[in-house]
């Protein structure tokens, strides 16, 4: 890249540095372009948007703010439109509008949204707020909620609980709520292009969502990751595995080695999901896939244990902030 004013060439490079949000300091991972003839400093647009939203994905863990992903979908369980859940919410007509596009809610409404994502409480602020829609608007959205209310999916919620600790956004997870379905479509995934043994899907679905965060400031599955003997795994992997498995996303095949017998993942229906997944989500998945594509597992591991995020954890087997996203070295 080059300078707009000298011409000269700019090195791209990253520091540590405090920006203020809303009278709130946050550190970031500041990621910058440095003109080798001035010194000056410049951004670009992609490098503007990963900043910000490491500032704004802060400010929302910290005050129990709804991300915009989790904003869209809450209104959706419900077949409201933006400004009828507005009115439902007791908000300005087009507020629930412009959250959705991105604009952060105060700390109130963020509470107050994530609150209605529980469809008994919603049908509590749907019956205090009935006078605001008409009669067939009313009966429709609370059939819909009634019906959000009885066929809540008791396993699945039990699954949850027990495979994610993690329940709301945060570092730890890539800022993403761990996504059954997406999970599941991930594995499918890998499943149809690499047939991965279990070590190998371990690294490969940390390569996807660290390699995602790095890009973009989010995961793509809501997982956490620990540092272990053999690299990077999904916390609960066995239990998430044996679950998607059971659910018929994916098969196991047994593939002997003398003594040895190792379980390779092949997809029982052969598509990679495209509504699922986002255009970067997308991208981002296959250029993992491409990556290690033809690699032993054993080259896997060795690639995974160069990565800061394993070096630096693996002693205690501790948890891995996805901050080290932002220092990954075998995935641009």
């Amino acid at each position: 890249m080059r300078s707009p004013v000298t011409g000269g060439e700019m090195e791209f490079k990253k520091g540590t540095r405090v920006l203020e949000f809303r009278k709130d300091n946050f550190t970031i991972t500041f990621h910058y372009y440095k003109c080798k003839d001035t010194g000056e400093e410049y951004t670009t647009s992609e490098s503007d948007t990963i900043n910000i939203n490491q500032v704004y994905n802060q400010y929302r863990e910290k005050y129990g703010i709804p991300f915009t992903e989790e904003i869209i979908n809450i209104r959706l369980n419900y077949g409201l439109s933006a400004a009828k859940m507005s009115e439902v919410l007791g908000l300005g007509a087009n507020v629930y509008r412009n959250y959705e596009a991105g604009e952060i809610p105060s700390v109130a409404t963020g509470r107050l949204i994530r609150l209605a994502s529980d469809p008994v409480e919603f049908m509590r602020l749907l019956e205090m707020s009935k006078n605001v829609l008409e009669p067939h608007e009313y009966e429709k959205v609370k059939k819909k909620t009634l019906h959000a209310i009885s066929e809540a999916n008791p396993e699945e919620e039990t699954y949850k609980a027990w495979l994610f600790e993690n329940k709301y956004p945060g570092i730890m997870n890539g800022y993403k709520t761990p996504d059954l379905q997406k999970i599941k479509r991930m594995i499918r995934f890998f499943a149809h292009h690499n047939a991965p043994f279990t070590t190998a899907l371990n690294k490969l679905m940390f390569y996807a969502d660290f390699g995602h965060f790095k890009k973009t400031g989010f995961s793509i599955s809501g997982l956490c990751y620990k540092a272990i003997q053999r690299g990077p795994v999904p916390e609960n992997y066995g239990g998430i595995y044996n679950y998607v498995v059971n659910t018929g996303f994916v098969a196991v095949e047994e593939m002997a080695f003398g003594e040895y017998v190792g379980e390779r993942f092949v997809a029982t229906e052969q598509t990679d999901d495209p509504a699922f997944f986002s255009d970067s989500e997308l991208q981002m998945l296959k250029k993992v896939s491409d990556k290690f594509k033809g690699l032993s597992t054993k080259q896997i591991v060795d690639i995974s244990h160069e990565e800061p995020a394993w070096k630096n954890n693996v002693d205690d087997h501790n948890r891995i902030s996805f901050d080290y996203g932002f220092e990954l070295k075998n995935i641009d």
